[in-house]
C-alpha cells in the first residue's frame, strides 16, 4: 500500500487516522509506504498498529510532515533503511529506503513525497531521477518498490524518457484499470474545498517494480484504491489522496506461485469484477469527464488545478 495520509490537515485528524489504520488491518497489508505523517498521526499509527514496525522517514521538512515505511513483523524483516535528502527541495522533502526481506523475498522498498505543485516541476523530475537511479543501481539480488505521493504528471515523465529499462508501473503492468487510475480527484473527493472550477484529476501517487535478475520473484495481479468511503460520523474520506493497493503473486523457480499481499490471481480476478463499477458515497457517474483509462490516456487535458493554498504547498 501507499497512501498520503494528510496529516498537515488538522480537522478530524485522529479520526482520519484510524480510518487508515482500519484500512491497513482489513487489507492484511504486509508493507505501507506512507506520506504526509506528522507527529500526531504517527503516535495513532504506533499505538494501535502494534504488528507492525514503522520506520519513520525523520522530521527533516521544515513543515514537519514526513514518510514512514510500515512492515508487518509476522512477514517481514528488516535489514537497514536509510533516508536520502533531497538538497535543492524548498520543502524538506526526501526519500526513505528500507532494505527487507518480506515474506522470504529479498526487497529494497522506497518511498517519497516529491516536491509539490505545477510550478516545482523541474525540481520534481529532478527528485523523480534520484529515485529511478537509486532502483536501477540496488543489488540485483533485490526486488525494488518505489511508490509515494509522487505528485508527477505525464508530460513530466515523458519529457525524461518514461521510465528506464526494466522499471515498469505497476498500474500498467496490472491493466490500466480506469477504475484506479485517479489517485488525486477532486470531482470524487471533497476533504480539500475547491471552488468549481479549480475541480482536477491526476495520477499523483504510483508504484514502481524492478525485479531482481531472473528469475524475478514478484509478478504484479491486481491494483485498486483504497480509502473511498467517508469516515463516520465525520462526513469526510481518511485523505484528500485515494490510497493505492497493489497485489502481487510470489513466484518460484518452477513458476508456480503464492499470494504476496491480500490476494492470489485468482481472488483478484473475483474481487475485479465486484468492484469494476465501486465508487465513494454521494458520486455520480456525471461528476467528472470520462477517461478512456488507456496507457496513452493524457490526464492533463483535465482543468487546471488552480492556485496552490497560501499557507501551505499542497498538491
Amino acid at each position: 500500500m501507499s497512501w498520503n495520509i494528510d496529516g498537515l490537515d488538522t480537522a478530524n485528524l485522529k479520526q482520519r487516522t484510524r480510518a487508515v489504520i482500519n484500512t491497513i488491518k482489513a487489507e492484511k497489508v504486509e508493507v505501507a509506504l506512507l506520506q504526509e505523517v506528522v507527529a500526531d498521526s504517527e503516535s495513532v499509527l504506533r499505538e494501535s498498529l502494534t504488528d507492525y514496525k514503522i520506520i519513520s522517514g525523520g522530521t527533516s521538512s521544515k513543515e514537519g510532515y514526513y514518510t514512514a515505511i510500515l512492515l508487518h513483523k509476522q512477514h517481514t524483516h528488516l535489514d537497514d533503511f536509510e533516508t536520502v535528502p533531497y538538497f535543492s527541495s524548498t520543502m524538506g522533502r526526501n526519500l526513505l529506503v528500507v532494505n527487507s526481506s518480506v515474506k522470504g523475498v529479498p526487497m529494497t522498498l522506497m518511498t517519497s513525497h516529491l516536491e509539490s505543485t505545477k510550478s516545482h516541476a523541474g525540481e520534481r523530475k529532478r527528485q523523480l531521477g534520484i529515485g529511478l537511479n537509486r532502483m536501477k543501481d540496488a543489488s540485483t539480488e533485490r526486488t525494488v518498490l518505489f511508490g509515494g505521493d509522487l505528485n508527477l504528471r505525464d508530460k513530466e515523465l515523458e519529457s525524461i524518457g518514461g521510465l528506464p529499462e526494466g522499471i515498469v508501473d505497476v498500474w500498467e503492468e496490472t491493466g490500466s484499470r480506469k477504475e484506479a487510475r485517479y489517485t488525486w480527484d477532486t470531482y470524487r473527493n471533497d476533504n480539500l474545498a475547491t471552488d468549481g472550477k479549480w475541480r482536477t484529476r491526476l495520477r499523483f501517487d504510483r508504484l514502481y517494480l524492478r525485479q531482481c535478475s531472473p528469475p524475478a520473484k514478484l509478478k504484479p495481479v491486481y491494483f485498486e484504491l483504497v480509502g473511498l468511503q467517508r469516515v463516520p460520523d465525520v462526513n469526510r474520506f481518511p485523505s484528500d489522496h485515494w490510497g493505492i493497493l497493489a497485489h502481487f503473486d510470489i513466484l518460484s523457480g518452477s513458476g508456480d506461485s503464492r499470494p504476496f499481499g491480500a490476494l492470489s490471481a485468482k481472488e483478484a480476478e473475483e474481487s475485479q469484477a465486484k468492484s469494476s463499477s465501486l465508487r465513494p458515497e454521494n458520486s455520480k457517474s456525471s461528476d467528472a469527464p470520462a477517461s478512456s483509462g488507456k496507457k496513452s490516456g493524457n490526464p492533463e487535458a483535465q482543468p487546471s488545478e488552480g492556485p496552490p493554498p497560501a499557507k501551505r504547498p499542497k498538491d
